[in-house]
Order: C-alpha cells, then sequence, then structure tokens
C-alpha cells in the first residue's frame, strides 16, 4: 500500500474576559494554568488544542473545528477541547493513517508558558497517541503589537503532518490511462 504524507495549518485566537469554564485560570494545551484572566469561548477556549484540531482536519481535508462542533449546538457548551482533539485524532486513525508530528505555537505575552511546556506536550501527546517526541509546543509574543501585545487575548499557530493511504492510486492511473488512450498524454 502506498501512503502520502500530508500537511495540515490551523489557526485560533480567543480573548480574554469572563469565561463559562473558570475564573483564574487559562487553559492551553490540555494544561490549567492560574492566571488573573480567563480566556472566554463557546467550549474552554483552550486556543492551542482548537488551532491543533483544524491542523489535522486540514490535513484531512475534513473540514474545520466549527464543522465537526458547531459553536451553535448547545451540547458543546462548557465542553473539554480534548473532546474534539481526540476525534480528529480519531479521523486520523479512521483513514488507516498515523500522525508524524504536530508543532503548535502560542503567541502571548502572559502567562509565561515555558513552565508549563512539559504538561502540554505530555497532554498533547496522551490525547493524540504518540510519543511525546511528536509533538513541539512554543511560544512567542508579539512585541507589544496587534491584540496579543495589548494581552486582550491569545492565538495560535498548528501545524501537523500526517501519513496516511494513499486513496486516488486506482483513481488516477485510470484517469492517466484514459488521456493516454486519448492521445493526450504521451
Amino acid at each position: 500500500m502506498q501512503t502520502e504524507t500530508r500537511v495540515g495549518f490551523g489557526y485560533d485566537v480567543h480573548r480574554f474576559g469572563p469565561n463559562t469554564y473558570e475564573q483564574g485560570l487559562v487553559r492551553l494545551c490540555g494544561v490549567d494554568i492560574p492566571f488573573d484572566q480567563a480566556l472566554t469561548g463557546h467550549s474552554d477556549a483552550d486556543v492551542g488544542m482548537h488551532a491543533l484540531c483544524d491542523a489535522i482536519y486540514g490535513a484531512l481535508a475534513d473540514g474545520d473545528i466549527g464543522a465537526h462542533f458547531p459553536p451553535s449546538d448547545p451540547q458543546w457548551k462548557g465542553a473539554e477541547s480534548h473532546v474534539f482533539l481526540r476525534h480528529a485524532a480519531g479521523l486520523i486513525a479512521k483513514a488507516g493513517g498515523r500522525l508524524v508530528n504536530c508543532d503548535v505555537t502560542l503567541v502571548c505575552e502572559q502567562p509565561k508558558i515555558s513552565p508549563h511546556r512539559p504538561a502540554m506536550r505530555a497532554a498533547l501527546a496522551d490525547i493524540l497517541g504518540v510519543a511525546v517526541s511528536r509533538v513541539a509546543v512554543k511560544a512567542t509574543t508579539s512585541e507589544g503589537l496587534g491584540f496579543t501585545g495589548r494581552q486582550e487575548g491569545i492565538a495560535a499557530h498548528a501545524v501537523v503532518s500526517v501519513e496516511v493511504p494513499r486513496s486516488d492510486d486506482a483513481a488516477q492511473a485510470a484517469a492517466v490511462d484514459a488521456l493516454m488512450a486519448g492521445g493526450l498524454l504521451e
């Protein structure tokens, strides 16, 4: 069986403010971090996990987190984001694939991420069912610029690489054969 490697990218933002999750904590990449503000969102507002979900859905060409878990659906209000990430990881497995690696970058002035990075990597690896060595979590600031610089919220970028069975081999071969038979390819 031939496989192909696909790359997906995800991006998410959440603003600081009142939260239905829990005041005084920010949940990032599955880890609760004490902080004097909370992120707002329909779910637990884990911006890192949301970006990672979108990256996986993108690699699989399967929509985005809102398509799978619509914010208009009340059953997802207050949901913990590990539910979303397990679903995305399950789609990789359902496709007969595997996560090669993932890389999440959190963009914020505060809270400081480095003390929590090992726990974040471990939490994501556990949910995804992969070795910690396949999970990167990084952080950067925006040097005081934009909404993250003004500490109005947090942004996250994520990229994943997944290996899946090639599903288009037979269709591609048939198309090439048809083009060759028609004299359109030599």
